[in-house]
């Protein structure tokens, strides 16, 4: 068993309403209001400042948020009022399109919260801005209160120019706030307030400085696309439908929102994106598409840029992508997937990408919580010889079974990168990647012997006083030991399931590896005898003797055949060693 003086506050963290909130403010350049307009979001306890990321091109900063519904709306409202006291619309220039001090200021569902209740925090939201600072509000995406308001592009049409001929038109009368284009709303224009998917701003980097040749690619990749021409289609007429409105020929991509422009900072021209869903049209397609369309024009695309921060799963799918095109192993550490992704989408380009700032889940990791699994091998070993009970017998086992589970995985490795065995590369994939997955798993359970004996701990912490206090704590502490007899009994279970693996590798895997997968078999079966041992002396401190004798005769069955597949797979290794 595992002492451990940490807490989970992380994993308590995650587990209430999250939401994100990545308001645009008109201001990239002057430092200084981009730090007051920032400073205000941290005032608000439990919401986490997690990106700013400003443009001097586009005079524009996305900011990013994140934290409890209440408290999200309360620090996106600070940030509008603080943005409409320091930003003058009526002097504002930039390459972006924009019609406010604070432009957009959308909600994005993250966690235990769906898109119905993002909504009403969103129009609560704008209602507020609306009524209390003045400044007329549109509410889109799924926000919206009318149809033609759901696209953001429709609400900021004529951009903070028209913004006084769009305020007297009845038919674009805010959905809050004033409906004139009064002193007031000269400085602060107007807000769009939304609930959306989560959306990431992406632009691609290209070896021209044409913005006309940037827009021809724009237009063949969104999905909205391009107008259509009866003849030539550059001077060609434009044609209507019967409304007359101009007719569109689509693009190739779904959910996807491009224009082409040049960035004086970068001395290039870009491919700004918005892909406003990333489970319709991904970013590593989104990048692929416009190296197709930019190739067919001689226009090399040299890189990209990510506005923003990413979920892990885009960028864990870009490296895999780009793993398969080249044939190799999908069986990796997560680490140098996202490293793949990283130079093959040239995300390092304009500036360092530092994935711990850009990938929402990693900015989400609380670094404060030391776990076992983080320590160096050294450390994790002194740990062990100390005085301290942690780690015990328990976090050793599921090491012994990570270290077996990953020579399994390591020798797929090598046997998918093997010259002449190109052929096979999938093949042994596959079995990296399962290898993988015993060893990810495994590596939990390192940690998790901690929160078993936190349980059980604070269950005998719990009061005694009365019969009824009495009654509870024995419960409870029932309730953990039980819990602290599953932890190893999953960790036996996994080491087994893993000599599958290594079984497979020692069979058909790089022969000059073989040693490596008899090893693994060993350290599996270590995994699975300690395991046992853990789940037996926790066993017996449990009153349900019922549930003792079933659990403890699936493991003595488990180890058993442990043995056995140990057994099997050492007898190949040595008879292809053969000494």
């Amino acid at each position: 068993m595992l002492v451990s003086k940490s807490s989970n506050k992380n994993q308590q963290y995650i587990m209430k309403q999250l939401i994100e909130c990545v308001p645009n403010i008109s201001e990239g350049r002057d430092e200084n209001i981009i730090k007051q307009v920032t400073d205000v979001v941290q005032t608000v306890e439990g919401v986490r400042l997690i990106d700013v990321d400003p443009g001097k091109a586009t005079n524009r900063t996305v900011i990013t948020f994140v934290g409890p519904p209440e408290a999200v709306c309360e620090a996106a409202f600070r940030l509008v009022k603080k943005a409409s006291e320091l930003i003058d619309m009526s002097k504002h220039h930039g390459e972006h399109p924009r019609f406010g001090a604070t432009d957009v200021c959308p909600l994005v569902p993250v966690a235990n919260i769906t898109m119905d209740e993002t909504v009403e925090y969103a129009r609560n939201l704008g209602k507020r801005i609306g009524e209390e600072l003045g400044i007329p509000v549109y509410n889109y995406e799924f926000a919206a209160f009318k149809p033609e308001r759901k696209n953001l592009a429709n609400c900021r049409s004529g951009e903070y120019e028209g913004l006084k001929e769009k305020l007297s038109d009845p038919k674009w009368k805010p959905d809050f706030g004033p409906a004139e284009f009064n002193k007031s709303v000269v400085r602060t224009g107007a807000t769009a307030v939304g609930a959306r998917n989560f959306l990431v701003a992406y632009n691609v980097n290209l070896n021209t400085t044409s913005t006309r040749r940037a827009n021809s690619i724009a237009f063949d990749v969104r999905e909205r696309g391009r107008v259509k021409r009866d003849g030539d289609p550059l001077t060609g007429k434009i044609v209507k439908d019967e409304k007359g409105n101009p007719v569109y020929e689509p693009g190739m991509l779904k959910s996807v929102k491009a224009i082409g422009w040049f960035i004086e900072e970068y001395g290039v021209a870009q491919i700004s994106m918005n892909l406003t869903d990333i489970t319709v049209t991904s970013v590593h397609e989104a990048f692929d598409a416009v190296v197709k369309s930019a190739d067919s024009r001689g226009i090399r695309v040299t890189g990209s840029e990510l506005v923003g921060v990413i979920p892990l799963k885009a960028m864990l799918d870009a490296g895999k992508h780009y793993l398969r095109k080249q044939n190799r192993s999908l069986g990796i550490p997560e680490r140098e997937i996202i490293k793949i992704a990283i130079k093959s989408l040239g995300l390092d380009e304009l500036g360092p990408f530092d994935p711990d700032k850009k990938i929402i889940e990693y900015i989400l990791e609380d670094k404060s919580h030391r776990k076992l699994v983080d320590m160096t091998v050294r450390g994790f070993t002194d740990e062990t010889s100390s005085e301290s009970p942690a780690p015990g017998g328990g976090s050793i086992s599921a090491t012994m079974g990570a270290l077996g589970a990953a020579l399994g995985t390591m020798v797929a490795n090598l046997s998918s990168h093997k010259r002449g065995w190109d052929d096979r590369w999938e093949e042994f994939s596959d079995w990296a990647v399962k290898g993988r997955h015993f060893q990810e798993e495994l590596m939990k359970m390192v940690d998790e012997d901690t929160n078993a004996f936190n349980k059980i701990m604070d269950a005998f912490g719990l009061p005694k006083k009365t019969e009824e206090d009495k009654k509870a704590r024995n419960e409870a502490i029932q309730v953990a030991t039980k819990y602290a007899i599953e932890v190893p009994f999953k960790v036996m279970q996994l080491c087994y399931d893993s000599m599958e693996v290594t079984k497979a590798m020692a069979e058909i895997g790089n022969p000059n590896s073989v040693s490596d997968a008899g090893v693994g078999a060993i350290a599996a079966l270590a995994g699975v005898k300690g395991a046992f041992l853990n789940v037996k002396i926790n066993a017996a401190g449990l009153e349900d003797k019922s549930y003792v004798e079933e659990i403890v005769s699936k493991a003595r069955k488990l180890q058993d055949q442990a043995v056995k597949k140990q057994k099997e797979i050492l007898e190949i290794v040595d008879e292809k060693i053969k000494i």
